[in-house]
C-alpha cells in the first residue's frame, strides 16, 4: 500500500485505537495458484495478543492456497467518502478546477497463516470470538460434543495468523493547509451521506494531532 509522509499513522497507538473502535471486518488475501488470480475473502476476525483469529468454510478456497504459500494479508477498511472536486479548490482557483479525492483509513495486516484443524483448538477459537461479538452471552456453548456447534465443528477450519508488519493510512488532506481541512470537515459533516461523519471525526481529529504540516 502506497503512504505518503503525511498519510502515515502517527504512531502504532493510532492504528491499534482504530481498530478496537469496532474495525473488526476485512479482506483476506492469499496468493493464487501459479496462473491463477488472488483468492479474496470478506471476514470478521479478532486479535488475540500479537495475532489475529478467523474461521472459514471448510469448501472455502484458500485452504489449497496456504498450503502452498501460508503469507497472507488482511485490509481493514472504514471512514472512507468521496471528496468532491469544488471543495479541494485551492483559493484563488476557479471551483470547477478543483481535483477531487478519496478520504479513508486502511489498516493493512502481513501475516503468516497457521491452520487450526483440532476441533477442541477450534471450538476455543469459536468461543474467543463470541466472547468478543457476542460478549452478553447470548449464545449456546461452544463445546465438541454437543449441539450446536458440535455437529458443525467438521465445516470449518481456524487461522491464526501471525502478524509480521502492519501498515496503516489515513488519508485526509493532512499536508493541506488548517482552514482547507477545516472547511472540507464541514462539508462532509452538511453532506452527511455514506460514512461522510465518521471521515470528518478522523480528519478533525488528525487536524487536532498534526495542526499545520510541516514536510
Amino acid at each position: 500500500m502506497f503512504i505518503q509522509p503525511w498519510d502515515a499513522s502517527l504512531d502504532e497507538a493510532e492504528w491499534q485505537a482504530w481498530i478496537a473502535e469496532g474495525h473488526d471486518f476485512g479482506q483476506l488475501s492469499v496468493n493464487g495458484l501459479p496462473g491463477e488470480p488472488p483468492v479474496v475473502v470478506p471476514t470478521h476476525f479478532i486479535g488475540d495478543g500479537p495475532d489475529l483469529l478467523v474461521h472459514l468454510a471448510r469448501p472455502n478456497p484458500v485452504w489449497k492456497v496456504i498450503d502452498q504459500n501460508p503469507n497472507v494479508i488482511l485490509t481493514v477498511i472504514g471512514d472512507y467518502a468521496f471528496i468532491p472536486g469544488p471543495w479541494r479548490a485551492p483559493a484563488g482557483v476557479p471551483p470547477r478546477d478543483g481535483v477531487p479525492t478519496s478520504y479513508y483509513t486502511a489498516v493493512q495486516f502481513t501475516c503468516r497463516a497457521h491452520i487450526i484443524d483440532d476441533p477442541e483448538a477450534k471450538a476455543e477459537l469459536l468461543r474467543r470470538q463470541l466472547a468478543h461479538f457476542q460478549p452478553d452471552g447470548d449464545h449456546a456453548e461452544v463445546t465438541v460434543d454437543q449441539p450446536p456447534y458440535g455437529r458443525m465443528l467438521p465445516g470449518i477450519r481456524g487461522l491464526r495468523l501471525r502478524v509480521t508488519e502492519v501498515v496503516a493510512k489515513f488519508k485526509y488532506d493532512d499536508h493541506k493547509p488548517v482552514e482547507h481541512r477545516a472547511a472540507v470537515a464541514g462539508h462532509l459533516t452538511e453532506r452527511g451521506q455514506g460514512l461522510d461523519a465518521s471521515a470528518a471525526h478522523q480528519q478533525r481529529r488528525r487536524l487536532d494531532r498534526i495542526g499545520p504540516w510541516k514536510s
